[in-house]
């Protein structure tokens, strides 16, 4: 019987690990498991109870939706939900702290309206008594969600009714593998079932499914430490990463994960993109579903692009669209260095744990940044505000990408959240223009409850306080450095400074700020003379307050542009350095003339007077 092959090529090797491999590969599980990426039994018996006790839960909204329906008594009586889970939890990948995201199948008459009505009550009925915290609804999400923590564990919940079932199976083992399921979907809905429909189809297309999940570890770790995975920000996210892990492991069947490992970043710093990487042929022939299958041919927005990689579930679709020009060569260059690593890796020359070395995005990558800074009045209105903020700073970055003096505008894959008490509006005014004055932590709290002021410099921006983007300008010499923009004062005070408890506003007489920013890396482009974002921040920021979401009572956006010697204390984990206001080279060189000219002078005093003491005569 012919082996089976795996992908849409023939393997590059069918080669069986050599000792050496295995070594590596055991060194390799080694340092993944010192390096936290794997929880304990007890920890994943406590994620198999909370999905059992969903599952009940989805039962119990399914019922209670059948009777809100006026469903016939044996529709009720048989009335059933299911649970699914795709990503990292079903790709069996997770670690400590991983969210588990999960998917509620229901039959054709329950509603999404229900869901949002029936099922967040029931998580407080059902669950255990304090079990269910952070419950968050968003119904208006471009795939409905209800996010919470259960005991501890992070659930992003999604809903989606089957059209063609007035029934779900009693069967434990049905899946959502057949293409039928989606007839009649929405595309919205087609997205929330694929979650599960693309994660089973990578690892069904794997050669070796243990491989595969090592190998994967390896990577999204040393993706999450080089800030380069985030979907919404434009890198590859978790699918993206198990995708193109898995096309290695096609390509190398037999192999160690070790191999894999080095292969990946081998193959995919010389893929010829926009070539895609396809875990199988694409399914064209059907129309079971209304959502549009990726085809360049046929379709110009696939034809840009920069680097596709292509889910396995029909409808496929292109995982990796928010991909910029600006993420793309980060992603390559990265691909480039650890390319190199793991080949002295291989040969016994350096340590796996010098693959997952940290980022260097504040440390020492760029001078200067852009920050996005998003505020509210109240928690629940920044959640809204700030969630819709992040889904649009990637647009902000194609627009400054763009820009003929910008070489590199590179975003941060994560934000950062912050809280702040004003006493009146003025402040309130200062924190949403990027002040840290009033910052405080809401965890920290005095022996008499009161929270803690949290002490940090102050951002401050290069514009007056009312204006409505960052301008940046610059004259900048022969050599393309980034050095003669204005730089963003910082007061040696301001890091000293500290904030008195009286300063704290009284309760009851406070105003609580919260803030969202979003840091993006600047490189001017080679041989610009001058800089100037303000056009593409205006129009980025007037394209966000138009949104409906936005309410000019309780939300507000700021863009500033940000030295590296002021970027806040909390962008930098212990044992970080941050970055420091360099020497003048022209203020040393005036000190070294200074000091050669005070040494000549008193050489000459010297001389003169020890002259005088020759040539003089006793009285």
């Amino acid at each position: 019987m012919a082996e089976r092959t795996y992908g849409v090529t023939p393997p590059l090797s069918l080669s069986l690990p050599t000792e050496a491999e295995k070594r590596s590969n055991d060194l390799l599980l080694k340092e993944l498991r010192a390096q936290g990426t794997f929880e304990s039994a007890a920890e994943t018996a406590k994620r198999e109870e909370v999905l059992k006790k969903l599952g009940e839960i989805a039962d119990a909204f399914v019922k209670k939706a059948a009777v809100d329906k006026r469903q016939p008594s044996v529709v009720v009586r048989e009335a059933r939900g299911r649970i699914f889970t795709y990503g990292s939890y079903r790709l069996g990948v997770y670690g400590p702290g991983s969210d588990i995201d999960t998917l509620v199948v229901a039959p054709k008459y329950v509603s999404v309206e229900q869901y949002f009505k029936f099922f967040p009550d029931l998580l407080l009925e059902m669950a255990p008594p304090g079990s269910i915290t952070d419950l968050t609804p968003v119904p208006d999400a471009f795939v409905p969600i209800i996010k919470f923590e259960f005991a501890g564990i992070s659930i992003d919940l999604i809903f989606c009714s089957i059209q063609s079932m007035v029934q779900l199976p009693v069967d434990k083992d049905w899946s959502l593998a057949d293409n039928a399921l989606l007839r009649g979907l929405s595309e919205n809905e087609v997205r929330s079932l694929n979650g599960t429909r693309v994660t089973d189809e990578i690892l069904h297309l794997v050669p070796e499914p243990a491989t595969f999940r090592l190998a994967l570890r390896a990577i999204k770790l040393w993706a999450q430490r080089r800030a380069i995975y985030a979907n919404i920000m434009g890198y590859p996210g978790g699918v993206a990463w198990a995708m193109m892990v898995a096309r290695v492991c096609q390509l190398y069947p037999k192999a160690a994960s070790s191999v894999v490992v080095r292969g990946f970043f081998t193959i995919m710093r010389q893929w010829p993109w926009p070539l895609p990487v396809l875990l199988k042929d694409i399914e064209y022939g059907s129309s079971v579903a209304r959502v549009a299958v990726w085809n360049p041919k046929m379709y110009p927005a696939d034809r840009n692009h920069r680097m596709p990689i292509i889910t396995p579930a029909y409808p496929s679709m292109c995982a990796t669209h928010n991909v910029g020009k600006s993420s793309m060569a980060v992603i390559q260059k990265e691909f480039e260095l650890a390319k190199n690593l793991t080949e002295e890796i291989l040969l016994g020359k350096r340590p796996w744990k010098d693959l997952f070395a940290k980022h260097t995005f504040f440390t020492k990558d760029f001078k200067y940044y852009l920050t996005v800074i998003s505020a509210s009045k109240t928690r629940e209105a920044q959640n809204t505000w700030a969630g819709f903020i992040e889904s649009r700073v990637r647009v902000l970055v194609q627009r400054i990408e763009n820009h003929p003096s910008i070489g590199l505008a590179r975003p941060f894959n994560k934000s950062y959240e912050r809280v702040h008490r004003c006493k009146n509006d003025a402040q309130v005014e200062e924190v949403q223009s990027g002040s840290l004055a009033y910052l405080v932590t809401e965890t920290s709290e005095d022996t008499n409850g009161a929270v803690k002021p949290e002490v940090k410099p102050e951002v401050k921006s290069e514009t007056d306080s009312n204006a409505h983007a960052a301008r940046i300008k610059s004259e900048l010499t022969q050599e393309p450095r980034l050095d003669s923009i204005p730089s963003v004062p910082m007061k040696d005070e301001d890091v000293e400074a500290k904030i008195k408890l009286e300063d704290v506003p009284e309760a009851g007489h406070e105003t609580t700020i919260y803030t969202t920013n979003h840091y993006v890396g600047l490189q001017v482009a080679v041989g610009a003379k001058s800089l100037d974002l303000s056009r593409e921040v205006d129009d980025w920021k007037a394209m966000c307050l138009g949104n409906p979401l936005y309410d000019a009572h309780m939300n507000s956006l700021t863009i500033q542009h940000v030295r590296d010697i002021a970027l806040p204390d909390d962008v930098f984990e212990p044992g970080e350095i941050k970055p420091v206001k360099p020497v003048k080279k022209k203020r040393v060189a005036e000190e070294q003339a200074d000091n050669k000219k005070r040494v000549a002078d008193e050489l000459a005093d010297n001389t003169r007077i020890k002259r005088q003491q020759t040539t003089a005569t006793p009285a």
